[in-house]
């Protein structure tokens, strides 16, 4: 390594250092729901609240708090030596003895005082507890997670590149905190009776019960329990938008016309850009008591208007409209992949359109039914929005698992208990997946050229698709037409008055005398979700690009687990990572519970996959002589990363804010236990106004979200830009 890049990583481990001192003198340690930091600076050294961690450990008998300032010393010890293996072992032991310190006192000391009465037993009881981590501390945890990482370089580790050792460590360090860390509790919790005590039949007792498992539904008129409708009802889900997003790949990718290309595109997007239970809302304006067939059937043949559509059958045909575009666009990539080459050997050696479709075509799509299964099965089970508007008495893990934190009897065990349930079905369904296809190949494009024709559909094979999805499709853009209407009259099924006064209830914009006043009853909750969702997408896609950066330019031990957990929350339902969060983060030393901080949070590690998958995608596209030849220039890792790899990531980059902004902004089933009457979101806004039938106002909220994703979507594309590879175009002079 050059001597400028020592000197620099030199400066960088002095300013840790240096800024992990100044947290402890000028920042509060703890953290108090309802107090901001300015608010707390006036007390810093005094009130024992709010005071600095100097203060809390000479003044007010927190002594377990001068292990961090321990392990500052000795890693500030360890700067002043020259860079080398015997710097970073003191590196290492500083940020150890700091993080262990700290971590362990955190996870052991409550507001109480210790959290575990065997610790009581032992040790006598604490004079003093403590509150969760506030700014102070959180700032000397991120300094000992740097110094560490920087000791680990210094041993010679990731090519002695500080950078990317921090960058690591530090990465590990939030997904342990902020995926491994809730999600193993939360399923843990299950295992808890109700006085705390750990007893492995207090999972049976909780969920192996008939409100669970039972199968009277098999002999009688009486319900299966709610994990046989869960999976019932998400394998009708998956298989059936598997096979309609199949059939409308096939449509677009192999039809001979290809006016369809552009709606289909279009339709694709919507379920991206509108709440999950849209479809839903339109479905009921349809089919519901009051909705339009009910009413011309009582019109035209007397049958009075009953709730028939309310159940599975509503729900699972809600799900169907829903995430079939899902499916769609998982399957029309695979399609697009296939080789001509294939199918025209096929048709070289007299094979029909009909055999070389059944025995080519086919066979090579399995990719992508496995993918399209995989996805509707756990978008079906993470569902909430759609059961709780269309279930009636159809009950499914999502909707038991919010009663049971929500309801009369608050019931962590229980929530956690069927979380546990509902992640073993994700998890079976994924790693099936992987097994069938783990040892298959179904490569078809090569370093070969081919620039053969794809084969269209055999004439039975098209009109069956014609014949299936066409009417879907034609379907799907009448319940959407319907969705939207619902905003625009009086009261559905009795005054078809076209009226504006839903959107005027929601968004009414009056002056007083001090100005500009948000009358309307949904301003805070759209404030609110802009603003958190704002917050999130940026975290969310540096997080994510960086992850895939490292993934993809950087091999070290135990890769293969940190890849796991960065992509664990695609196959954790929503509704688990919720209950998680709630569990994890409501007692010290984490306490976020109620803060907008932890929907935040939630927001961020939700769709993390999505950066690292879009990142992964696009570096595998850049050769890593690109960052070679940065190298030989001596531009350091963050220069070469900033400079050079991120402009060539800007179609990752516009992919991951983009899905991160628009699902922070209409996801239900990960943020439905989180918000509070302070932070109330545009779809617990939604729902609350669902369950008191007042779907005018909801339908007019949801209109007004998918015009405003629609703008943020092409403002992102419009800032961000697109990456420019310095072609020449056709024509231009040599």
């Amino acid at each position: 390594m050059s001597t400028q890049f020592t000197e620099r990583t030199q400066r960088a481990i002095y300013a840790w250092v240096l800024l992990g001192f100044a947290a402890y003198v000028v920042m509060p340690w703890y953290f108090l729901q309802g107090s901001s930091l300015w608010s707390a600076l006036p007390q810093l050294f005094a009130d024992k609240t709010t005071a600095n961690g100097l203060t809390q450990a000479t003044l007010h008998g927190r002594v377990w708090l001068w292990s961090g300032v321990a392990g500052l010393l000795l890693a500030g010890f360890g700067a002043l030596l020259p860079a080398g293996r015997s710097q970073g072992r003191i590196l290492i032991a500083g940020a150890l003895v700091g993080l262990l310190g700290l971590g362990l006192s955190g996870f052991t000391i409550g507001a109480s005082g210790w959290s575990y009465e065997w610790l009581n037993t032992r040790f006598g009881e604490l004079a003093q507890g403590q509150f969760g981590v506030g700014w102070g501390g959180f700032v000397v945890m991120v300094c000992l997670v740097m110094l560490l990482g920087s000791g680990v370089a210094r041993l010679g580790y990731f090519r002695g590149d500080v950078f990317v050792a921090a960058s690591v460590v530090g990465c590990v360090a939030l997904l342990l905190l902020f995926v491994v860390f809730p999600v193993a509790k939360s399923l843990t919790a299950a295992f808890y009776d109700d006085m705390g005590n750990f007893a492995l039949g207090a999972l049976w007792e909780r969920v192996g019960t008939e409100r669970v498992w039972g199968l009277g539904c098999l002999g009688s008129d009486t319900h299966c329990g709610v994990a046989w409708n869960t999976l019932y009802l998400a394998l009708l889900t998956a298989a059936g938008t598997t096979v309609l997003g199949t059939m409308i790949a096939l449509i677009a990718e192999r039809s001979a016309s290809k006016r369809m290309q552009k709606p289909l595109n279009a339709l694709a997007m919507l379920p991206i850009i509108t709440p999950p239970f849209v479809v839903g809302l339109g479905l009921i304006l349809l089919f519901g008591r009051a909705g339009i067939v009910n009413q011309l059937l009582e019109w035209s043949l007397g049958i009075t208007p009953t709730r028939w559509f309310y159940g599975a059958f509503g729900v699972w045909l809600a799900q169907l409209f829903a995430f079939t575009p899902i499916a769609f666009m998982i399957m029309r990539g695979v399609v697009q992949g296939i080789s001509p080459s294939l199918e025209e050997a096929a048709q070289t050696l007299r094979a029909s359109k009909l055999k070389t479709f059944a025995s080519i075509t086919l066979p090579l799509l399995a990719p992508g039914f496995a993918n399209a299964f995989l996805v509707g099965f756990i978008e079906s089970i993470a569902d909430f929005g759609n059961p709780i508007i269309l279930g009636g008495g159809y009950a499914v893990l999502s909707t038991e698992i919010f009663f049971a934190i929500v309801g009369a009897s608050l019931d962590q065990g229980m929530a956690a208990a069927l979380a546990l349930v509902l992640t073993v079905f994700a998890l079976s369904v994924f790693f099936i997946q992987r097994r069938l296809l783990g040892s298959t190949s179904f490569t078809t494009v090569s370093g070969k050229g081919d620039a053969g024709v794809p084969m269209e559909l055999p004439p039975l094979v098209r009109r069956l698709c014609q014949g299936v999805a066409g009417p879907w499709l034609s379907f799907t853009v009448v319940v959407y037409l319907f969705a939207f209407a619902g905003g625009f009259v009086k009261i559905w099924g009795r005054d078809y008055t076209l009226t504006l006064s839903h959107f005027q209830t929601a968004f009414d914009i009056q002056f007083g005398e001090h100005g500009l006043v948000w009358a309307g009853t949904a301003w805070n909750s759209l404030f609110n979700t802009i603003t958190l969702a704002g917050i999130a997408a940026p975290i969310c896609a540096a997080l994510g690009l960086l992850i895939a950066w490292l993934l993809a330019r950087t091999d070290f031990k135990g890769k293969g687990l940190f890849e796991f957990s960065a992509l664990l929350t695609f196959a954790i339902p929503g509704t688990v990572l919720g209950v998680s969060y709630i569990l994890a983060f409501n007692v010290p030393p984490i306490e976020l519970t109620g803060t907008g901080l932890v929907i935040v949070l939630c927001f961020v590690f939700r769709n993390l996959p999505v950066g690292v998958r879009a990142g992964t995608a696009s570096l595998k596209q850049l050769d890593r002589s690109l960052d070679e030849a940065s190298a030989m220039l001596r531009a350091s890792s963050l220069t070469t990363l900033r400079r050079v790899v991120l402009p060539l990531l800007k179609p990752a980059l516009v992919a991951a804010l983009v899905y991160s902004f628009v699902r922070s902004m209409t996801t239900v089933s990960a943020v439905i236990f989180l918000v509070t009457a302070e932070y109330e979101l545009a779809t617990t806004y939604i729902i609350g106004r669902v369950g008191t039938g007042d779907y005018g106002v909801a339908l007019a909220y949801c209109t007004v979200l998918i015009i405003l994703m629609s703008l943020v979507t092409a403002l992102i594309q419009f800032f961000v830009g697109e990456r420019k590879l310095g072609r020449r175009r056709v024509g231009a002079h040599k």
